[in-house]
């Protein structure tokens, strides 16, 4: 039967009529009578099944008994047109092989509905839904678009540490990394660990955030960006928290705060605008089945510019609010640090369009932003996005030494394994700026789902860790 040269399914949707073709994949449906069997083939590489028509008379009932939904097979046939309305070609069927069997009692993916919190629970075939070949194709398209974006601009792609003796946030919810005995725990006289008997030699964790590391390539090849996992060991179970997830995060020498903000606005403008372009099957099947609202939601994002906001304006707005009857869950003054009802209803009630918000209270933002005059803000950046609220966080870095040092010594931290980071701006310090975007918020966002876990192959959250 391999022959003829196996062709993907997206590429044979696109085809003329007349060829002989092979192609292979996975029954997503079987119907027909007793003369005739119309097979709904999908490969992986389009949201669009190819139909095969096998007539009754070339084919073994035994062998269609096994075609069933899930069952993989190989089927050699004749390109025609299909007389069919939603594809404009279909496979005349002469030979069929069952590649893989798989028992219509027993497989848990049947045509039927089911919710996506059942699909969670079987992550490891949720994968060959329509709905998650959807979100990886998409994904796929994002993580390539992010490449290309920075390559384009020069930027070098650094590969920051997975493990790390800093919290570069400075939050503590951090995964320890070890090789000790839990059993055995070694102690020193004082009783506590003796990390010094660990595989490192002192405490390690897995990284939060690469941007510490990333600040360092800034100040040797200019502008830097990372992309990799990163991980919080905080207890939520929000539709918004995992606690492996994927961050971007680039980070460049000479950008002050404006720079900052217009690279980032770029950024995800660039990334909504190719989603667009180049994955709108998948697009439209995830807004009829999930979200009415996403394709016109992602165009309305691109061509606006976003609404530039100070953090103390943002507060009178929504204090303001709440005078005129607006009822929030979370109580909004300055100093407190805003939740995603407050970020949403200043993105979709009242300006209507993404929202970057700057000039942070000090006492709610990073030890690393750069103070303003007033010494009581920094020039920290959120941009707000319509349905997920916060999408990127960054600022402008603090340069100054004497600054740097102080704002440490405020807190309390311990200045042990920051000497490094501090070396930044003892040695050629620059103005420099940076941002994270966390992707699976892009991919909430691009693909209109409602919970987190459902942009990521195999979610992992308090309690789960399965697959």
């Amino acid at each position: 039967m391999d022959s003829i040269h196996r062709s993907k399914i997206k590429a044979l949707l696109t085809m003329e009529p007349g060829a002989e073709v092979l192609a292979k994949g996975w029954v997503r449906t079987k119907r027909g009578n007793k003369q005739v069997k119309f097979i709904a083939l999908n490969d992986g590489s389009t949201i669009n099944n190819i139909q095969v028509v096998a007539n009754a008379e070339l084919f073994s009932e035994d062998l269609l008994k096994k075609v069933t939904t899930g069952a993989s097979l190989s089927v050699k046939g004749t390109l025609v047109a299909s007389p069919g309305s939603g594809q404009a070609v279909e496979i005349q069927a002469s030979e069929i092989e069952v590649l893989g069997e798989c028992d219509p009692m027993r497989f848990p993916l049947q045509k039927k509905d089911t919710t996506l919190e059942f699909l969670r629970s079987v992550a490891h075939l949720r994968l060959r839904t329509n709905t998650f070949g959807a979100v990886l194709r998409i994904r796929n398209a994002m993580a390539f678009a992010i490449h290309k974006f920075f390559n384009e601009k020069g930027f070098v792609y650094l590969h920051t540490p997975l493990i790390t003796e800093s919290d570069a946030e400075g939050a503590g919810d951090m995964f320890q990394v070890t090789t000790m005995d839990l059993k055995n725990i070694p102690l020193d006289k004082k009783g506590n660990v003796d990390f010094s008997k660990d595989f490192f030699g002192k405490k390690t964790s897995l990284t939060v955030s690469g941007q510490l590391e990333g600040e360092l390539g800034a100040t040797a090849v200019g502008e830097i960006y990372t992309f990799g996992p990163t991980f919080r060991a905080e207890n939520s179970n929000t539709p918004r928290h995992l606690a492996e997830f994927w961050m971007i995060e680039p980070e460049m020498a000479f950008y002050d705060l404006e720079d900052n903000m217009e690279l980032a606005e770029e950024f995800v403008k660039y990334l909504v605008s190719y989603a667009l372009d180049n994955c709108m099957d998948d697009l439209r099947f995830l807004n009829d089945k999930y979200d009415e609202g996403l394709i016109e939601r992602m165009q309305g994002v691109i061509g606006i510019p976003f609404q530039r906001v100070t953090y103390t304006q943002a507060v009178e707005i929504l204090e303001k609010a709440v005078a005129d009857g607006v009822k929030f869950e979370y109580p909004v003054h300055w100093g407190t640090d805003f939740q995603s009802e407050h970020e949403r209803y200043l993105v979709e009630k009242y300006f209507g369009k993404p929202v970057i918000l700057i000039d942070f209270p000090k006492d709610i933002k990073a030890f690393y932003m750069k103070q303003n005059e007033d010494g009581r803000t920094v020039r920290g950046m959120d941009v707000l996005f319509p349905k997920i609220g916060e999408i990127i966080g960054g600022s402008e870095r603090e340069a100054s030494l004497e600054k740097l040092e102080a704002r440490i010594d405020e807190l309390g931290m311990s200045r042990r394994n920051l000497e490094w980071y501090i070396d930044t701006r003892r040695y050629g310090s620059v103005p420099h700026s940076g941002f994270g975007l966390g992707f699976e918020r892009l991919l909430l966002f691009v693909t209109g789902m409602a919970n987190i876990r459902d942009v990521i192959p195999f979610p992992r959250t308090p309690k789960n860790a399965e697959f």
